[in-house]
């Protein structure tokens, strides 16, 4: 192969090695899921199905969830007027952490008629992760307090997770990310705290091979006009 075909396949190679390690960047998975609630009243008890709706972003050393129904659940046999109901849920935590974690927002902005579904107002908390690897989040019991009582709602489906993240713990603990190196002469890990910064980060590594198969190309070019000149 001549020269000049060489150092265009060279260059070539290098700009695909960049695409295809922009293309590995990690992304945060999420998709609405039906959740049947079984609501425990003081009037008795209480069933609605509402999808379910959870996202995360990158916030500081954590994220913050923010959970959201496109349907109303239970409903009151009285008027709960403005600012009356008080909302929280609980988000299960599955994957590479576990537990779960607490979601709350304000109070109604409007008055609820009686016998209405009682829309919820999107509900929001910080995650900070304690483990690294791939975490999901499945929607949990909420609670209602309004006018002095206390209604719990809890998912009898077993519904799926609503939203699946790529994570790195706070502290650096836990078991490393799939791909992680550590330096030959630091010793440290490469940053990942999450989809946004791993897609950064890979796009800088892809940047880095696409600028060393150029100057490989350059090397070659150089070389073969030396070449060329000794001949003549």
């Amino acid at each position: 192969m001549s020269y000049p075909k060489r150092t265009a396949v060279l260059a070539s190679a290098a700009a695909l090695a960049g695409s295809a390690v922009l293309m590995a960047a990690p992304a945060a998975h999420a998709e609405v899921v039906d959740v049947n609630y079984q609501c425990k009243t003081p009037i008795g008890d209480k069933s609605a199905v509402s999808p379910i709706d959870i996202k995360g972003v990158k916030s500081g050393g954590g994220y913050k969830v923010t959970m959201s129904w496109q349907k109303g659940v239970s409903s009151s046999p009285v008027e709960l007027g403005k600012g009356s109901m008080n909302p929280s849920a609980t988000i299960k935590l599955g994957g590479a952490d576990s537990g779960t974690m607490t979601v709350t927002g304000p109070a109604n902005q409007e008055a609820i008629p009686a016998n209405t579904p009682i829309k919820i107002s999107d509900l929001s908390g910080t995650y900070t992760p304690k483990k690294t690897g791939e975490v999901t989040f499945t929607a949990g019991v909420l609670t209602i307090k309004a006018l002095g009582t206390t209604t719990t709602c809890t998912p009898t489906n077993d519904p799926e997770p609503s939203l699946t993240l790529d994570v790195t713990a706070a502290s650096g603990g836990g078991a490393p990310q799939s791909g992680s190196e550590s330096g030959s002469g630091s010793g440290a890990e490469l940053p990942q705290t999450g989809p946004e910064d791993s897609a950064i980060a890979l796009g800088t590594l892809g940047g880095t091979v696409l600028l060393a198969g150029a100057a490989g190309a350059l090397w070659l070019t150089r070389r073969n006009q030396a070449a060329a000149r000794v001949r003549h």
